[in-house]
């Protein structure tokens, strides 16, 4: 088989869509044909290169060493493909995108910028997608991924975002100065949708501070609402500073003293296959000259 003397495309398409997902439900919807289409496909191909290219299992089918080896280059060349139709192709309007992020850090930090983004960057439309659950990346669920977490996100691109730093912060008018003011003003806290003992809470806190805790009498079940109750003075909270980076800034919120605690980063995160993706890159260093402000 000479350079030029491929299988059929459509096979090629099928195979590079069934290995991408390691399933053939999956590479269906996004083909717009039936799981059994797929499957002949596949079929057509492996008696064409004389290789299988899938272990069929029950639910999931799994690559092959010679699929491992056939699925890059054919996954990049099909990218190259679509990145040169795109190039010729009339402009019909602005390219899609979907940033997937926590419900805290979209409210928080990204909403206030998205204005900015969009007079920079007219042909990308930036779409966002809130959840505290991760979302599939790899199943193209987004283009990209805003996730607070350690870092360590098998097969997926990512790079540190935002540190994250939790202090008590609260309203200036409160005048909470010293560590005893806090026994004469509610304390504020939130649910964690996943904790365990290096979670940056209130027990945390105070037993990092050295003093007997004090219970809390304000508690909600997200950030954001911990949030706005600090800024509407109605207590202490311990808050990631991150998120209240303006607030802080402009004096609406106050950081009367530490501890400060450490969680963890922010990151960017991708799947591999978006690697070469001119507009993911754009947002990528939109994202990051932004959280050098903030930190900076």
């Amino acid at each position: 088989m000479d350079a030029r003397d491929l299988p059929p495309l459509t096979a090629l398409r099928a195979f590079e869509a069934a290995a991408r997902h390691l399933s053939f439900k999956h590479a269906a919807a996004e083909l717009s044909l039936t799981p059994t289409a797929i499957s002949h496909q596949v079929r057509l191909l492996e008696e064409c290169l004389g290789v299988q290219l899938f272990v069929r299992g029950t639910r999931r089918v799994d690559l092959t060493p010679a699929g491992q080896g056939l699925f890059p280059p054919l996954r990049d060349g099909l990218d190259a493909m679509a990145r040169g139709v795109q190039a010729v192709r009339p402009r019909q309007g602005p390219r899609g995108l979907v940033l997937s992020t926590t419900m805290a850090f979209a409210s928080r930090w990204l909403l206030p910028r998205l204005a900015r983004f969009a007079g920079s960057q007219p042909d990308i439309a930036l779409h966002l997608h809130t959840s505290d659950q991760p979302v599939d990346l790899a199943g193209g669920a987004a283009h990209l991924a805003i996730r607070y977490g350690s870092g360590r996100y098998p097969g997926l691109g990512s790079t540190p975002l935002l540190p994250s730093r939790f202090a008590p912060v609260c309203a200036p008018a409160l005048a909470v100065d010293t560590v005893e003011d806090l026994s004469r003003v509610p304390l504020i806290g939130f649910e964690w949708l996943r904790r365990d003992a290096t979670t940056p809470d209130w027990p945390l806190w105070f037993e990092r501070a050295g003093v007997a805790p004090v219970p809390r009498q304000l508690h909600f079940s997200d950030e954001v609402h911990a949030i706005q109750a600090a800024i509407a003075g109605q207590g202490v909270a311990l808050i990631n500073l991150a998120l209240v980076a303006d607030e802080l800034r402009t004096g609406m919120l106050c950081q009367p003293f530490g501890p400060t605690l450490d969680g963890h980063d922010f990151h960017l995160v991708w799947a591999e296959q978006h690697d070469t993706n001119p507009d993911v890159a754009t947002v990528r260093e939109w994202l990051l000259a932004g959280a050098a402000e903030t930190t900076g």
